[in-house]
């Protein structure tokens, strides 16, 4: 059972709770104002939207992209892709997304956000705040998400909205994980599986006018 479970985590998601399965600290909920203020201070140590180059040591990198064809015209796509809030059930253990900001200047739309997923594990479930921060770039049907997760998870994305023949959508999410090196392979590769299913739930949603 639990390995079935972890095919399903996100790359932070799975990394973290191998983490914190080890030493048994299971995260409390936190306020909104909490959230907030945990945002700031992480973006304060980490400069999570940053790409570190050379990596410090022990650190690795790596990438992978994935598509997916949706039969609904581009902004409704794009309006629909891009709020995290209609994620919540495609990813199986994301609960909430708070918004700490959004703004809107020169076309590009900023949101600064926490991601609360809850992960089912014994002897209790353990909450992962994972704090990103997402552009969409408004005339260009793109937007791009950077994010940390503890145990240092980062990563970077950049998901594209392309026009294809019949009104159709070609959605294609480029991630980059950055990891402690023993986490890597199973960060990308849990990480697009996870990537992958919730590709497939929001075409569903999309296509059957849900969203």
């Amino acid at each position: 059972m639990k390995t079935r479970l972890l095919r399903f985590l996100s790359a932070p998601l799975l990394a973290i709770s191998l983490v914190l399965s080890v030493f048994g600290a299971p995260a409390r909920a936190a306020t909104d104002l909490e959230l907030a203020q945990e945002w700031l201070t992480t973006w304060n140590t980490y400069k999570f939207t940053q790409v570190a180059d050379p990596l410090p040591e022990g650190r690795s990198r790596a990438s992978q992209s994935i598509s997916i064809v949706i039969d609904a015209p581009r902004s409704q796509v794009f309006w629909a892709y891009s709020n995290f809030n209609n994620h919540i059930g495609a990813n199986p253990v994301l609960e909430r997304v708070v918004t700490h900001s959004d703004t809107t200047q020169y076309g590009v739309e900023a949101r600064r956000l926490t991601a609360i997923e809850v992960i089912p594990m014994e002897p209790a479930p353990l909450t992962l705040n994972t704090h990103a921060c997402q552009k969409l770039y408004l005339a260009d049907y793109y937007y791009t998400v950077d994010s940390w997760s503890t145990g240092n998870i980062v990563t970077h994305q950049k998901i594209t909205f392309e026009k294809v023949t019949g009104n159709k959508t070609k959605v294609t999410e480029n991630l980059t994980f950055e990891t402690p090196t023993e986490l890597i392979d199973l960060a990308l590769t849990s990480g697009v599986q996870a990537h992958q299913g919730i590709q497939t739930v929001l075409k569903q949603r999309i296509e059957s006018g849900a969203l």
